[in-house]
């Protein structure tokens, strides 16, 4: 991509690096054979194995998936360029869990480790009856599945607080101003040993939620249960699936996110080519795939958004935090757009796409000249101007 520099009153067009991006991980777990790793290989195309045994996800898989936005194939449409480049998420198949696992049962802690890793987690919930598919605890019962992930969360987050409480009763015998962060950890201990995740956990400060935050809890992170069904049920109606309406239900208390799949769709769309995707989807009276769903899902509960760059080189989307402000936008294309941030050209996609070009925008005066407080909204397209 081509980046503008000012020296003095002479722009200069230079190609940059990139610099990190930030790409949304989210782990998708559940106990075993509930369908976790064949909705993994449906959605990502990671080719995780599937068997009808305990642990057969030992490592964890991982996929990279191009987050769909059709404006970035509007705008390659008018800029021709030489490539296109979505902002994308990853995938994370992560093994199987059994009870125990906070006490390094099974694979227990492999699967702490890497649920440590991710920003949200996808926990997929089995709400379907099979008897050629075993359950590892005989039965299905969703709520006692989802019960038995938690509390292993719960049991390491339990260990976590202990220790953190020691460290902070010796260290503030010479600095009391940790005597309030110390009541904070025992009141969210309590709220821990009754069996209630801390992403339920409600305080009544910033400050208390940063300090919370930077505790990184694993019953902290943010959940999206994908309730796996069958196809009859998630095309017929799933107020008809005892199992689904129970996991809502469940879920209001955290005020978490519950949406029906079918990892058996799932997957014959995965095999298909894009137009034969959209025609399936129409067969079967649905608007978007599963993993769209989840795309807008993450989006939402992480709170992120995407800017735009246009150019003949490359039309790209970039993944930002709502509320972030231009500078710091600037910088995940390159630090020094951050550093010598002077202001952003920028106009809004739906105002571009009625214009057709940046020079009939420029000509209506539409696009928009914004100093270092701007707060970036999503599908802005933007130019950065800067000093090195």
């Amino acid at each position: 991509m081509t980046a503008y520099v000012i020296y003095g009153n002479i722009v200069l067009s230079v190609y940059v690096i990139w610099s990190v991006i930030l790409i949304m991980k989210l782990g998708m777990v559940g106990l075993p054979n509930v369908g976790k790793s064949t909705l993994f290989n449906a959605l990502a195309g990671g080719g995780a194995q599937c068997a009808n045994y305990p642990f057969c996800t030992i490592e964890p898989n991982v996929g990279i998936v191009s987050v769909p936005d059709k404006r970035l194939d509007e705008l390659a449409k008018i800029y021709n360029p030489k490539k296109v480049t979505p902002a994308t998420l990853e995938f994370v198949d992560i093994a199987g869990l059994v009870k125990g696992a906070s006490k390094g049962e099974g694979l227990g802690n492999k699967f702490l480790a890497n649920i440590r890793e991710v920003d949200a987690i996808v926990h997929v919930v089995r709400c379907f009856e099979d008897a050629n598919i075993v359950h590892v605890d005989g039965s299905i019962d969703p709520i006692r599945d989802i019960e038995t992930i938690n509390l292993e969360l719960i049991f390491s987050d339990i260990e976590i607080l202990q220790r953190r409480i020691d460290k902070f009763k010796k260290q503030a015998k010479g600095d009391k101003s940790l005597k309030s962060q110390i009541c904070l950890i025992e009141d969210l201990l309590a709220w821990l040993e009754d069996g209630k995740s801390a992403r339920g956990f409600i305080v009544e400060s910033k400050e208390d939620m940063d300090f919370i935050d930077s505790l990184d809890l694993l019953s902290s992170k943010p959940v999206i249960y994908a309730a796996n069904l069958l196809e009859e049920d998630y095309l017929n109606g799933v107020e008809n699936n005892q199992g689904f309406l129970k996991v809502v239900e469940f879920a209001k208390f955290e005020s978490c996110v519950v949406f029906p799949i079918c990892a058996k769709i799932e997957e014959e769309l995965n095999d298909m080519l894009p137009e034969d995707k959209t025609l399936f989807l129409e067969d079967l009276g649905l608007s978007e795939s599963g993993l769209e769903r989840i795309i807008k899902t993450s989006y939402n509960l992480l709170g992120l958004i995407s800017f735009l760059t246009a150019g003949t080189d490359e039309v790209r989307a970039w993944t930002i935090k709502n509320g972030t402000k231009a500078p710091k936008a600037a910088g995940k294309i390159h630090t020094d757009f951050e550093k010598g941030f002077i202001r952003a050209e920028v106009i809004g996609y739906d105002e571009f796409k009625k214009c057709g070009s940046m020079v009939v925008a420029k000509e209506k005066g539409l696009v928009r000249l914004e100093g270092k407080n701007y707060v970036m909204k999503d599908g802005d397209i933007v130019l950065f101007r800067f000093n090195v």
